[in-house]
């Protein structure tokens, strides 16, 4: 299966960079028909983490896939599943 990971360790201090690359992948999983992208908003303080769950449940975000996974063994790691 197809994947696309996002890793946001070296950005996690730049907000905008973080919705535009959130964005990107969304776009680029949608276009390429990809059924899963691992983003990676890493262990910390949990706060990079609130900001991709919350990017991800915007209406006009969360219309774009199928559903949300977190990690249930790995606290820093969120999973988005497409469905086509």
């Amino acid at each position: 299966m197809a994947k696309i990971v996002l890793d946001l360790h070296d950005i996690f201090n730049k907000g905008m960079a973080i919705d535009e690359e959130l964005n990107r992948v969304i776009t680029e999983a949608l276009k390429k028909k990809v059924a899963l992208v691992e983003i990676i908003p890493g262990k910390g303080s949990g706060q990079l983490k609130k900001r991709v769950l919350r990017f991800l449940l915007q209406p006009e975000v969360k219309k774009l896939y199928h559903r949300l996974e977190k990690d249930d063994k790995n606290f820093g790691r969120i999973f988005v599943h497409f469905k086509y």
